[in-house]
């Protein structure tokens, strides 16, 4: 008898992310249900994304996460919870389900180095972690470090929103190495780790050899894109932390607070490839041989 594929929530769905993931989960023939605030949503970005996701298969399911009744009715109606977007609501539902994906998809907060100075962002996503285990509900956390969306596009220049030309930056020895992954290829293997057993309450970490480079690897692959030297100016650690006090002084908002501290984290401390992957949870590039990555070259070409 033929197995049926978990039947998926995806919270967030209108998001960058929820939107790949909500594709890739009807690709890969989940029925997949999308909760969403508003059926006719005014926004014509949001709107554009329902009407494609309805069109191709998806389920709507009007509710938030503020309304407990709604999201105990969506929660009701499937095996497998991914939220794109940080929550504590789902953790209040007595969630009788196959596996919970919630949202990490980004530094695996149990390993970073930086808590105190990051605003306890990592501590929140730690807690819900404990949270989840406390409970004895399945889970996998994904762990994918940078999207390439936020500061590659810039070679992580704070202030730019488009790539040197003439100098750069470079925080710390630049030696240290980050990683970053496009969020399709994220969402693809988020939703190939739903039915995977070797997921299951685990720790699935994205780190493609393609896609991990120091400050000073990623300037070398701009350089040579460009065909130009840039002039390099070093920022020690001791000068980026009195930077980051700054911002604090200055009550700089989020997410713009938090820029030059994901940079320490990556950058200076390492937070994305200082711990060995088979020590701490499973290797997605292992899993998933068969997947081609976007590689931070490839992506570097769309920005010429």
């Amino acid at each position: 008898m033929e197995e049926v594929e978990s039947r998926v929530l995806i919270i967030g769905a209108m998001g960058r992310l929820g939107y790949h993931l909500a594709k890739f989960s009807l690709e890969y023939c989940h029925p997949t249900f999308i909760l969403i605030r508003d059926s006719s949503p005014t926004d014509p970005e949001r709107a554009q994304k329902l009407h494609f996701l309805s069109t191709v298969g998806a389920i709507p399911l009007k509710g938030s996460l503020e309304d407990e009744k709604s999201l105990v009715e969506a929660v009701k109606q499937v095996d497998v919870i991914i939220c794109s977007i940080p929550s504590k609501q789902v953790l209040d539902q007595k969630l009788l389900i196959k596996k919970f994906i919630p949202s990490e998809f980004g530094v695996d907060p149990d390993k970073v180095q930086i808590s105190v100075l990051d605003h306890q962002f990592y501590s929140r996503k730690a807690e819900i972690r404990r949270l989840i285990e406390a409970a004895g509900i399945p889970y996998t956390y994904i762990c994918c470090n940078f999207f390439m969306s936020y500061l590659l596009p810039w070679l992580a220049q704070p202030g730019l929103k488009t790539p040197p030309r003439d100098k750069v930056t470079i925080f710390g020895d630049g030696n240290t190495k980050a990683v970053f992954m496009k969020d399709v290829d994220v969402a693809a293997c988020t939703i190939s780790a739903i039915d995977d057993p070797r997921t299951l309450n685990k720790t699935l970490y994205l780190r493609p050899p393609g896609n991990v480079y120091s400050m000073n690897e990623l300037v070398a692959i701009w350089e040579n894109k460009i065909d130009k030297k840039l002039e390099k100016i070093y920022v020690p650690e001791e000068e980026l932390l009195k930077k980051i006090k700054a911002c604090e002084i200055a009550e700089t908002p989020y997410p713009d607070n938090m820029e030059m501290i994901f940079i320490y984290s990556a950058f200076v401390k390492g937070d994305h490839t200082y711990f060995d992957i088979k020590s701490s949870g499973v290797d997605g590039t292992q899993l998933y041989p068969h997947f081609k990555f976007t590689t931070v070259s490839d992506y570097l070409d769309t920005l010429l």
